[in-house]
């Protein structure tokens, strides 16, 4: 072994908590990281750790995480700890990667082909739309909501129809059937099976779970307070009885209840390993005192399972601003104009700045005030420009152009806009497929789907296959630009834009597709890459998304989209009551989770944090009082600067200071 590289020299820019975690595979692990305490050098430090010095084959050790931005990370610091090709074969993924591999090697043992396919929450609400008979977009996502939470719970669709209390659980449980049925003939899975199904597969294949349980003999689970029951039932399975585990994850900063995480987990983990040993990473490398202290003080206030307190080294910072605006719009300027100037006066970098709110119609108006002011931002948490439907749309055709075992990409190509392929065509080619284990796209072809549909079924059907056949041909020779003007007319995609649309939203669809053809065109031209290429990268879409955020720009967030960053400069905004705590927020329970948020939104913070409110909000055209949220009177009120509307008696008034500090603001901008 490299001497440069033993744990003593890889270890020592770690402190001694982290080094204790690190080193410590007495029995299973809970590291309870605080926020920007260093976890993720803390696992990435142990993978290497159990390479290097515990003599574990790199193959035989799995870090599971939430996002992939996350396992990208893990994976680049790890390859930096240990030399040449010694992670070769080291599994860092998320769990529905996970899941999905899983999947795919062990896929006959559950009546699945290898090469099937993963449905995003559109292709399944798509089907969804179509079992129900109805377009409703709420109603929609509602029955996606309660099917996922039955997954992660694992009630099959018959318990989820013995257990039905009312009319509605009734329908969405009879819902449930009829989906997985539809999902099967597709030979599809949805996000959810990726996590249940080898869940299932590891308890009713013992030989299955035993070939993975010696495939990884240690397993690091990232975020481990995020993880829903199902998860977490895949993660004991894998664990076995060696039960060589550590899982990382903060209590404080459980914010996905929503999506079925459960912090029952960290009662299950006391109660499933009584041999559980508790490490508390509690000194912070991110922010400044006053900001931690300002976080220790909120959270305080919920019921704990474990205590910590964060602290660190960076000196006390400037004092916490909690800032009281006239109305939604003064909010808005006051943080544009307060940003602006705390740049010019530090020479920052937009990048620097943060605006996080706890809902996303809130980011409105900063974006109006910010483009107002030409300041370059990114909005993160709202829509990605690849999830709307046009573009989906589209990418279907490429998708299947280059691969027509693409089956997903198949049922959306051939059926938007509609050429005459519908449900029973489709079903019988999905039975035909599934019996000989073939795509959708090859069994069109063959002889026994002739005699199973009536003969115009058949001819729209080959229509469409020899359609691709022979994109595909043209796709793989000639330039982008002509193949995707092409592909459009043919469609005629812009005319079913307009006849499916009202005319405004018809518009801004048919702009989006003509800005993503354009950088297609553009693209392909300066790499020389032909379509069949473009959409190998068009795969990679969610990689480009991250690195064109590399912009120097400020971040408007969600709080839930900005957990795991920081930022030298936070603007906590609309924390009032109704927006922080939620409105639907009623039950102990979910006000908890509520401070959780409030508590990541503060430790996003590095340098500075400011926390707005505003005295009335705009509601359609009436304007409506707002109260500050109850998180507000939970901070150390001795260490906060109050500013912004000052009430004396009723008359609301701006502070002298307040007033000669913008002045002395604007005049420092204007020299």
């Amino acid at each position: 072994m490299d001497p440069a590289y033993s744990s003593h020299s890889m270890l020592s820019k770690l402190n001694p908590t982290q080094r204790e975690a690190v080193k410590y595979l007495g029995s299973p692990l809970l590291v309870l990281a605080g926020a920007g305490s260093g976890k993720t050098g803390v696992i990435t430090h142990k993978l290497a750790y159990l390479v290097n010095e515990c003599s574990y084959a790199a193959r035989n050790v799995a870090a599971i995480t939430f996002t992939n931005k996350a396992a990208n990370e893990m994976r680049e610091r790890v390859s930096k700890l240990l030399p040449g090709n010694a992670a070769k074969g080291m599994t860092i993924s998320t769990f529905h990667a996970l899941g999905m591999n899983l999947l795919r090697e062990e896929a006959p043992l559950l009546g699945y082909k290898k090469q099937f396919s993963i449905f995003d929450s559109a292709d399944t609400g798509k089907i969804i739309s179509e079992l129900m008979g109805s377009p409703d977009k709420q109603e929609i996502r509602t029955a996606q909501s309660v099917m996922s939470n039955w997954k992660a719970a694992f009630l099959s669709p018959e318990a989820a129809t013995s257990l039905a209390e009312n009319e509605e659980q009734q329908r969405h449980a009879l819902l449930y059937g009829r989906y997985q049925e539809t999902l099967r003939a597709y030979q599809a899975v949805d996000f959810d099976d990726l996590i249940r199904l080898p869940v299932e597969l590891f308890k009713n294949h013992p030989e299955a779970l035993q070939r993975w349980q010696q495939r990884f003999r240690y397993l690091l689970i990232d975020e481990y307070q995020d993880t829903n029951d199902c998860q977490y039932q895949m993660m004991k399975l894998l664990a076995g009885d060696r039960a060589a585990l550590t899982v990382v994850g903060d209590d404080d900063q459980a914010i996905y209840a929503w999506r079925g995480a459960s912090t029952a987990n960290l009662h299950n983990l006391q109660a499933d390993y009584p041999n559980l040993r508790v490490i508390k990473l509690e000194q912070n490398y991110r922010s400044s005192q006053r900001i931690l202290q300002s976080a220790n003080h909120v959270i305080k206030n919920n019921t704990k399972l474990f205590e910590k307190n964060l602290w660190s080294e960076h000196g006390p910072g400037d004092p916490v601003r909690v800032f009281a605006a006239k109305d939604d719009e003064n909010e808005a300027e006051s943080v544009v104009l307060r940003m602006l100037a705390h740049k010019f006066e530090h020479r920052t970098r937009f990048a620097d700045y943060a605006i996080l709110y706890r809902s996303n119609h809130l980011s409105r108006v900063f974006e109006e005030q910010l483009r107002t002011h030409k300041v370059p931002y990114t909005v993160s948490g709202g829509t990605s420009f690849f999830d709307h439907a046009e573009i989906k749309d589209l990418t279907a055709y490429l998708r299947l152009i280059a691969n027509p075992d693409d089956d997903p990409a198949f049922i959306r190509a051939s059926t938007t806009p509609k050429r005459g392929i519908g449900n029973t065509t489709l079903e019988k080619l999905a039975a035909h497929a599934a019996s000989r284990h073939i795509s959708l796209f090859e069994a069109a072809f063959e002889p026994a789907i002739a005699h199973q549909l009536q003969p115009r079924q058949l001819e729209d059907l080959l229509t469409f296959c020899n359609f691709i056949n022979r994109m595909q041909a043209r796709a793989e020779k000639e330039p982008c630009n002509q193949v995707m003007a092409d592909l459009l007319s043919a469609i005629d995609y812009e005319a079913w834009l307009f006849d499916s649309h009202e005319p405004r939203q018809a518009e801004t669809k048919w702009k989006n597709v003509s800005d993503f053809v354009g950088w297609m065109n553009r693209k392909s031209e300066a790499d020389d890459k032909t379509l069949i290429a473009m959409s190998q990268l068009i795969a990679l879409l969610n990689l480009l998304e991250s690195r064109d955020q590399e912009t120097d720009a400020v971040s408007l967030s969600t709080l839930h989209a900005a957990k795991g960053l920081e930022y030298g400069h936070v603007f906590l905004v609309g924390v009032e009551e109704g927006i922080l705590p939620h409105e639907r927020s009623e039950s102990p329970d979910q006000i908890e989770e509520e401070r959780r948020l409030m508590y990541v939104g503060i430790t996003r913070a590095q340098r500075s944090l400011q926390i707005s409110y505003c005295s009335k909000r705009k509601r359609g055209k009436e304007h409506a009082a707002c109260d500050p949220s109850r998180f507000i009177a939970e901070l150390p009120q001795a260490d906060i600067e109050f500013a912004g509307m000052v009430k004396v008696g009723d008359a609301p008034a701006v502070s002298k200071a307040e007033g000669m500090d913008k002045l002395a603001r604007l005049k420092a901008m204007l020299k």
